[in-house]
């Protein structure tokens, strides 16, 4: 038995938060029921790069991943009607459109509820359902900008800079719809009721200002780049090796300081913390110190010195080598659908419950492949459908 097997999920979302969101639901075991549009492409599964000898995105089976998928034109009063026989049994729903968007359609919270009042709704969206940005469009940079935090991230003399990693879309608008979700499940448990959840990818980034949020609101000051003990205000950081590569620097408690201070030789500078009074002069020499030497080179030298001290690694290097990820399981190996079991490498989920393990099924089907099976299980003519302009 799986964590989440008894939960049934209609999933209306496209790029990246909704999405992941419900994958890490299926990976528990949910049963997600994705609905796409035939004439919408969702641009994060037309990434390359492609499954070789397929015309299936490599993000798209991750994506897609313990999941089945139908095509549906919302347009379409059949569309409609499906949807509404469909959540007599799917009753979670999650959607990513811009507000109004489901109302319009005849598929709002409202609507739905009248058929199962246990419903369970969730909107997801860059700044949420209320305010007047509630109708913005928007991606992840510009969350971040809003959400105060990057006015701490960065280099005094060059700004912010662009990041690979998904913070609004993932940190805040996945995880908190799961965690949405399964408050709700649970108050569902205790009453019986169902009931909407608005989430924001906008609302989830202000607590993760941290500390320096903390220390504003209790001071009124301002937090800037490079003024605060992790964002480049102490010797915590990164630092250049002889080889091009970064070492990673965390050092911050004492005892830690002690260590590393020991291993680059400098044992003058204990006394002073990883904060230092004269932060540029120690700073300027613990880089010094740290280029002469190869990242594998210091890698050996604190290894056995237990001093939060890391190489920064490469993809391939964490991906294929790195024995910490390789013992956690947390890159999988999954058949990719309509193939003649062809695998592929994924992103495996974080999860480690003792009870009720991960199953990886299989990989995404391609979109909308699934609809004439969901059609016929609903009872209902799938052909003549088809001719009506439902699912195109």
């Amino acid at each position: 038995m799986k964590a989440l097997e008894n939960l049934k999920i209609l999933d209306f979302t496209t790029l990246l938060p909704g999405p992941y969101a419900t994958l890490m639901l299926a990976d528990l075991g949910a049963d997600i029921l994705k609905v796409s549009s035939p004439s919408k492409p969702d641009i994060v599964l037309e990434y390359e790069p492609f499954v070789e000898g397929t015309e299936i995105s490599a993000n798209e089976v991750w994506l897609g991943r313990n999941k089945r998928n139908i095509f549906l034109n919302l347009k379409s009063p059949d569309a409609i009607k499906i949807v509404k026989k469909l959540i007599q049994e799917y009753d979670i729903l999650v959607e990513q459109f811009r507000p109004g968007v489901m109302e319009r359609l005849g598929l709002g919270y409202e609507e739905l509820r009248k058929i199962n009042p246990a419903l369970i709704y969730c909107s997801l969206t860059g700044y949420g359902q209320t305010g007047p940005l509630a109708n913005a469009a928007g991606h992840d940079c510009n969350y971040m900008a809003r959400s105060g935090n990057l006015a701490m991230a960065g280099y005094r003399n060059a700004g912010p800079a662009p990041m690979n990693i998904q913070i609004a879309d993932i940190c805040s608008g996945s995880s908190n719809t799961v965690i949405s979700i399964l408050a709700a499940v649970n108050y569902r448990h205790m009453t019986g009721n169902g009931q909407y959840l608005d989430v924001a990818m906008m609302d989830g980034l202000i607590p993760l200002t941290g500390m320096d949020g903390i220390r504003y609101l209790a001071t009124h000051e301002d937090s800037g780049r490079e003024s605060r003990r992790l964002n480049g205000g102490s010797l915590y950081g990164y630092y250049e090796t002889k080889d091009g590569e970064y070492l990673s620097v965390g050092s911050l408690e004492p005892k830690f300081w002690a260590k590393f201070c020991t291993g680059i030789g400098c044992t003058d500078l204990i006394k002073e913390t990883a904060e230092p009074s004269n932060i540029e002069s120690a700073r300027k020499r613990v880089r010094e110190i740290v280029k002469s030497k190869t990242r594998d080179e210091w890698v050996s030298v604190f290894q056995d010195l237990d001093c939060c001290v890391e190489p920064v690694l490469s993809l391939q290097e964490a991906f294929d080598e790195d024995v910490q990820i390789k013992a956690r399981e947390l890159i999988v190996e999954v058949e990719v659908p309509c193939t003649d079991g062809k695998k592929i490498r994924q992103l495996g989920s974080p999860f480690k419950l003792s009870a009720c393990g991960m199953t990886y099924k299989e990989g995404g089907y391609p979109l909308g492949y699934h609809t004439r099976e969901v059609i016929q299980e609903l009872g209902m003519d799938y052909d003549e459908l088809e001719k009506r302009g439902t699912f195109t």
